[in-house]
């Protein structure tokens, strides 16, 4: 079954919404990498919620036929990668979004959409 990029992006969505993620922000990579057309970030408050927003994101893309090329980070729950090809998902607790600051990386060569 293929998808299109923009419906993938509201399943991603829509499950980190469904999960409580916070600052879901939505990074715009299409025609600037071969990394992702996407990247989607969001925080979680603990590491268990970090993992249970991962487990969402990766329970409704199974839901929709789209089986993951792999999750990262799971055991640690400090940032959990859910790549699901155009779309590579980042959950984090918030002082690890904050050292990190993927937005602001990408964000200086890409606008940054919410």
């Amino acid at each position: 079954m293929t998808i299109s990029v923009e419906s993938l992006l509201g399943i991603v969505v829509a499950a980190l919404d469904e999960g409580k993620g916070r600052d879901v922000k939505i990074i715009d990579l299409r025609g600037k990498t071969t990394i992702a057309e996407f990247f989607v970030i969001a925080s979680g408050t603990s590491d268990r919620h970090v993992r249970s927003l991962a487990g969402n994101v990766e329970a409704s893309a199974k839901a929709h036929a789209l089986q993951p090329f792999g999750l990262e980070g799971e055991d640690a729950g400090e940032w959990v990668v859910v790549d699901l090809g155009d779309v590579v998902v980042h959950v984090m607790k918030p002082p690890v979004r904050e050292f990190y600051q993927l937005e602001k990386l990408w964000a200086e060569t890409f606008p940054v959409a919410a």
